[in-house]
């Protein structure tokens, strides 16, 4: 037995909350999207909590997950008039068949060459190429499988940056990605911290897929010490308010990378880091920036 998949338009300061009232109502999801996407009209929005510069999009398109024996159109009349709408939005009802969800997810995912030498590979593909390095890396609950821009960003930093025997912090780890291919280039001591205890498990497991040994701490256990390169792939708030501890991490001489910054955004996290050291553009891709400099 399937699922109901029902889709309705309607104006930013409605669609969150219809979503809510839908979920509270029994709804199985509910997200939003841009019904002008992929047109002139689209509205781009980027940011970080906290830091949203609009309240969503004006022509929004709702998508909500009913079980198969909802009633579609009482749950949403219901939902309108809790929300203060007059009208009740006309909506398209699509069935939705059951489908091994573990293959469909799998099949999102290819392995992705980062460079000549390294590449990602989910642990369900045959590595494309036996010869370079390959991190075996699955999609999981933390953050980092090697797609997004800004992690690409720091795999290339690391590339041109890890020597041997140095050591590394990975600040804010994720799924340990930026770890891992650090150890797999040849850095000696490596070490991560992240505030989530789940990024921290993610990280021991995918380490250990990978034969890498790497120390990893949540923000309970704080990792000490100085290191040779310290990355630090998260958003521009954060990055803001650790800028002492990001920094005192990095030792003298040592080179500090910073990514998950939009390039709007680089001018100012450059000035906020220059009372540490100098940090300059590394590279830029689809928007996003990856800073870079030594300490002192």
């Amino acid at each position: 037995m399937g699922w109901q998949n029902v889709s309705f338009l309607t104006d930013a300061s409605h669609a969150e909350p219809l979503c809510d009232a839908l979920i509270e109502a029994g709804a199985l999801s509910a997200s939003i999207e841009d019904a002008d996407a992929g047109t002139p009209d689209e509205q781009p929005q980027f940011g970080e909590p906290g830091s949203v510069y609009s309240p969503g999009w004006t022509h929004s398109r709702v998508l909500v997950l009913f079980e198969p024996e909802a009633d579609v159109a009482a749950m949403l009349a219901a939902a309108a008039g809790e929300v203060g709408m007059k009208e009740v939005p006309a909506f398209a009802v699509e069935d939705l068949a059951e489908q091994n969800w573990v293959q469909l997810t799998q099949s999102q995912f290819d392995p992705i060459r980062v460079s000549g030498r390294l590449w990602i590979v989910p642990s369900w593909h045959v590595t494309p190429d036996p010869e370079a390095i390959n991190l075996i890396l699955d999609p999981g609950m933390a953050f980092g499988t090697g797609s997004h821009p800004t992690t690409r960003l720091c795999l290339e930093w690391l590339e041109r940056h890890v020597a041997n025997d140095c050591s590394l912090l990975d600040y804010g780890c994720g799924s340990g990605i930026l770890a891992i291919a650090a150890a797999r280039l040849g850095a000696g001591r490596v070490a991560g911290v992240d505030i989530d205890p789940q990024a921290v498990e993610a990280a021991y497991a995918n380490a250990e897929r990978n034969g890498v040994s790497a120390l990893f701490a949540d923000s309970a256990q704080p990792v000490a010490g100085e290191y040779d390169l310290v990355v630090a792939n998260i958003l521009s708030n954060p990055l803001r308010v650790l800028a002492p501890a990001i920094c005192a991490h990095v030792r003298g001489g040592g080179k500090l990378a910073l990514s998950g910054i939009l390039s709007e955004q680089a001018e100012e996290i450059i000035g906020i880091y220059a009372a540490w050291l100098p940090l300059t553009v590394a590279d830029e891709r689809e928007g996003w920036v990856c800073l870079s400099g030594s300490k002192p």
